[in-house]
């Protein structure tokens, strides 16, 4: 299986996510560049942070460099222009400012290796994907950078790809895990239909808040709801459907919630999507075990996972297993190997 035929004609912008550094993020996007290469389909990239570089400034470890090829379509900032040896056509000044220098978009006029950074900006990001569209581009890719899992947000793109692998861990079980994990969070089902204007109303509106099983809005008057599970939990009655979180959910919210009040119970926490949630694996089972129910008024269309069996630190796991392990627990969509040729 390729990745081109994950992304087929039906998505615009794709975003490129990683659970951590070196978990094969860039091979990911070099595969995908190589597969529309082939195919003679100009894409466009770009990335949340920095990319490209032969040496992670991070981590001090080599990583993978990006290669364009002639036709591709670039935005990154100009101080990064000079350290690749692509040829690059200006096509367009955006008002985008970084720390690198004001981001670009160009398109290759002779191959070689490049480097890119984008706007900083969540919102900029996709507007720069937008713009790369019009200038000929099929479809755009996102790099997304370390933590930074917010480019999966359907508000900025379309579609998903996890890169994951050995790095998270020395234990390949809990590598099993964490992975399991995150891709059920990018998986979480939306509210119900009937409900979904005014909860993404109320999302929008920044508001803490409860909704009733008669559609009435209740205010909680707090400007987070970081520390404040207790504070909302005594906000919570057998009347309350809904529990509107803007911003993050954390474990001690919940924790501090469900000591609180039983009403927790007949309550569907809303959040905006499932990269709000920072709640580790364990900890969400056993909150899911207690009764908790968690959706989006964003899902995530989550097409595929890449798994990199190899650590920078000098350890690995044993490819093809590591792979079945993988595909044993994720079932619902594509588990690939890259460096076995897409197995």
């Amino acid at each position: 299986m390729s990745l081109l035929s994950l992304i087929g004609d039906k998505y615009k912008i794709i975003s490129i996510v990683g659970m951590g550094k070196n978990t094969g993020k860039t091979v990911t996007l070099n595969q995908l560049i190589s597969e529309a290469i082939e195919e003679g389909i100009p894409i466009g990239m770009t990335s949340i942070g920095r990319d490209g570089e032969s040496l992670d400034i991070v981590s001090d470890t080599e990583k993978p460099r990006i290669y364009a090829e002639e036709g591709t379509i670039i935005a990154t900032a100009t101080g990064l222009l000079p350290l690749g040896d692509a040829s690059i056509e200006i096509l367009k000044v955006t008002p985008y400012r970084t720390p690198l220098g004001e981001v670009i978009i160009g398109r290759v006029r002779s191959p070689g290796y490049i480097q890119i950074a984008g706007p900083q900006s969540l919102r900029d990001i996709r507007k720069v994907c937008l713009d790369m569209l019009s200038l000929g581009a099929k479809f755009a890719v996102i790099d997304g950078a370390l933590d930074r899992k917010s480019s999966a947000a359907p508000t900025i793109s379309q579609a998903t790809i996890l890169s994951t692998g050995a790095v998270i861990s020395r234990d390949y079980n809990r590598v099993i895990e964490e992975t399991v994990h995150t891709v059920n969070l990018l998986n979480l089902p939306g509210v119900d239909i009937k409900d979904r204007a005014l909860l993404e109303s109320l999302l929008l509106e920044n508001r803490l808040c409860i909704v009733t099983n008669s559609g009435e809005v209740e205010e909680i008057k707090l400007e987070t709801a970081l520390g404040a599970g207790h504070r909302i939990g005594q906000e919570l009655d057998e009347d309350s459907k809904y529990l509107i979180i803007p911003g993050s959910l954390v474990k001690s919210t919940l924790e501090d919630l469900t000591r609180s009040t039983r009403a927790y119970k007949d309550v569907i926490i809303v959040v905006s999507d499932g990269t709000k949630i920072f709640i580790p694996p364990r900890d969400y089972l056993h909150f899911e075990r207690i009764g908790i129910r968690i959706r989006v008024i964003y899902p995530i269309n989550l097409i595929g996972v890449t798994i990199n069996p190899y650590s920078p630190s000098g350890y690995y796991f044993e490819p093809y297993e590591f792979l079945e392990k993988m595909r044993t627990f994720i079932t619902d969509i594509p588990v690939m190997d890259l460096m076995l040729g897409g197995e």
